[in-house]
């Protein structure tokens, strides 16, 4: 799987994205100030249900409550990613680096929690250490940022969110993927470079107020 796949049938739009991020210094500050206060505020409120949802994980299965996985974040700096463990320990030892449906390695409490996006929520912790933000693209692992052409690699340039809209879009991803004769290729080559062409639209849209719409649209979307 080369560049060249991960580019194959992407419109690279000509977009001057350095221009863009001086045009959006202002939006990216009020951002940053949004995702401190709300990320602060949502740790608080969330101290209780987190310690509810780590004694359901312990109980059921051995490991730990979280799942730490580097991935690549803005100007391709590297950091650890939290969320509650929903596999079995040692889970990327026995499959792929992403998840199908009906993957053999997701617990019972961690279907649920995937089910519901309960699973992020601890990337709040992220958050308020500045290496992601609410809403920007995934963070993917380096394996895959590797594939990106250099102009894809202009996503790299904001911090990634906990949602985003090509998450949105692709919310039935892992089904998809499972109907696949070849779940990593058809991610590679079909799934990723269509969600790095939303987050590019996304960028020239950024604002608080958008980050906002698309929070809510996320909620809507775990609900349905």
């Amino acid at each position: 799987m080369t560049e060249e796949n991960v580019s194959e049938g992407i419109e690279e739009k000509a977009v001057d994205f350095d221009a863009l991020m001086k045009k959006k210094r202002a939006a990216l500050f009020f951002k940053r100030c949004f995702d401190i206060v709300a990320s602060a505020f949502g740790l608080l409120f969330l101290a209780i249900p987190f310690l509810f949802v780590a004694v359901a994980i312990r109980c059921t299965s051995k490991g730990p409550v979280y799942f730490r996985q580097e991935r690549v974040g803005k100007n391709g700096k590297t950091f650890r990613i939290f969320k509650f463990r929903t596999m079995v320990t040692d889970a990327e030892s026995k499959g792929l680096q992403i998840t199908v449906g009906g993957d053999a390695r997701i617990t019972k409490v961690g279907a649920l929690l995937r089910k519901t996006k309960i699973d992020e929520l601890p990337q709040l912790i992220n958050v308020l250490l500045g290496q992601m933000s609410f809403v920007g693209p995934r963070p993917e692992v380096p394996r895959y940022v590797e594939m990106y052409s250099e102009y894809q690699k202009n996503v790299l340039r904001i911090r990634p969110g906990i949602t985003e809209l090509a998450s949105i879009i692709y919310r039935d991803e892992n089904d998809i993927l499972a109907a696949s004769e070849d779940p990593e290729k058809a991610y590679v080559e079909e799934i990723m470079p269509k969600k790095i062409e939303l987050n590019m639209e996304y960028m020239k849209k950024m604002n608080v107020f958008y980050d906002i719409k698309l929070i809510f649209m996320t909620f809507a979307a775990v609900l349905r």
